[in-house]
């Protein structure tokens, strides 16, 4: 039999350690990987997906016709590096998955440094990290490396060898749903993509996938969408594919980011006031924790697609530190270091926090409505009267009565009271058991 969903509440700081240890666990397990928008590496990270929940797999043709993109080909890498004068590798694919830029094209070939230059990439600014650069769409070759590295280069001439493919193959992307009481959705999407990236992709996958296990085995009013794709290319084919099913979305959450110890940081959905904006605001207000919320704009993760205008889905993306913004973005600082297992499970809270709100957040009839309802005599209030102290379940439990004539939601009493949801959740599941609310379908 399914567990209620208000069974995430006897959940307590064991039990979110755990899970920020188990997620974290999976961070290590994929951090070896070297992904990119198609290939092998992503199908193994799917494969590992598939030990904890049951996606299928999809595989579209390079060539295919996504609106206004095309499938591209499919690239896949075995080895890559570039040996000095002396003989001696210098750069290391093996070393690193960064090293190589992604989707550098299969080269043999012999060069003098000054002419190698043109194809190296470093951080002046942070001379002991390598970037992660690519070349998805325009062929290319390019290698990595420290600046601290790129100094140490002598003058000479070096061999170079990238050992890949980049041919006719496919983009693989995962999805799995559950089924609700209703077919209206709740979207999960993460990007999978990145190489040795911690932070910017595999804290996502780690998150994604574990609240897609917890929910599995809970009664839900939503039915739970979660994809795990390639960045931007991956939305534009889902959406392109399943222009129907994204009717169906009711609220959205794109996931990556969230295993740093930065603030929270929310960028609205396109709309600006759709509920999803209204809860994740109202769990960050009420979850003790720093946070800055920002207005939708067209830059940034797979959001901007799913809230480009033909679609205008109500996604918005919840993360810690937002992307670009700490200098290990998108670098090898971004690393088993940067992240951390209590990060993770404070994440995971409020992402979990916003699920409950979102299932719980329905429309009651008062079916008492004229004065108020003697809540004494069925055990609802306290038996001694005068206290000036008025204990919060009894307040929660007035202004449910109160504000429950088929105009507000129990988010809008929550906010109106200044109380948190799971006490107005509560004490509305307890007039419910004392048939003084109906709810309203709306």
């Amino acid at each position: 039999m399914a567990l209620q969903m208000n069974s995430i509440a006897r959940l307590n700081a064991e039990d979110f350690h755990k899970i920020g240890e188990d997620m974290y666990r999976m961070i290590v397990e994929l951090y070896p990987i070297c992904r990119s928008i198609t290939g092998n590496g992503f199908r193994q990270t799917m494969r590992r997906i598939q030990e904890s929940i049951p996606i299928s797999i999809q595989e579209i043709p390079s060539g295919t016709d996504v609106f206004d993109w095309t499938i591209p080909k499919e690239w896949n890498i075995q080895d890559a590096y570039v040996k000095g004068p002396s003989g001696k590798k210098v750069i290391d694919f093996q070393q690193h998955n960064l090293h190589i830029m992604q989707y550098s094209v299969p080269v043999r070939l012999k060069m003098p440094l000054q002419e190698l230059k043109h194809h190296l990439y470093s951080l002046p600014d942070h001379p002991e990290w390598i970037p992660y650069r690519t070349s998805y769409y325009k062929e290319n070759w390019g290698f990595c490396l420290s600046q601290k590295q790129l100094d140490s280069l002598e003058e000479g001439e070096y061999e170079v060898v990238i050992d890949a493919s980049l041919e006719d193959g496919h983009l693989t992307y995962g999805e799995y749903r559950i089924q609700g009481e209703s077919d209206e959705e709740v979207l999960l999407s993460c990007h999978c993509c990145h190489p040795s990236l911690c932070n910017d992709n595999l804290s996502g996958i780690a998150l994604t996938s574990r609240l897609a296990e917890i929910l599995r085995g809970l009664s839900l009013r939503y039915s739970y969408r979660f994809l795990f794709i390639p960045g931007a290319i991956g939305s534009i084919t889902w959406l392109s594919k399943n222009e129907e099913v994204a009717s169906r979305i009711k609220h959205g959450l794109v996931v990556t980011g969230v295993g740093d110890l930065g603030i929270f940081h929310y960028k609205k959905s396109r709309r600006g006031d759709a509920e999803i904006d209204r809860v994740v605001q109202y769990v960050l207000k009420h979850s003790g924790k720093s946070y800055h919320v920002r207005d939708f704009s067209p830059y940034g993760y797979d959001e901007r697609q799913y809230c480009s205008p033909g679609f205008n889905l109500p996604v918005g993306s919840l993360t810690k530190s937002q992307h670009g913004s700490y200098p290990q973005y998108h670098t090898s600082a971004d690393n088993l270091e940067f992240v951390s297992a209590e990060a993770l499970a404070e994440s995971f809270r409020v992402y979990l926090e916003v699920i409950h709100t979102l299932e719980g957040n329905r429309y009651y009839i008062n079916l008492n409505p004229k004065c108020e309802v003697r809540l004494g005599k069925r055990g609802l209030y306290r038996t001694v009267g005068g206290e000036l102290d008025q204990p919060l379940n009894e307040l929660a439990t007035l202004w449910v009565l109160n504000l429950s004539d088929g105009g507000y939601s129990l988010l809008d009493i929550a906010e109106k009271a200044n109380i948190p949801f799971r006490v107005i959740h509560e004490v509305t599941e307890k007039l419910l058991s004392h048939g003084l609310l109906m709810e309203q379908n709306r």
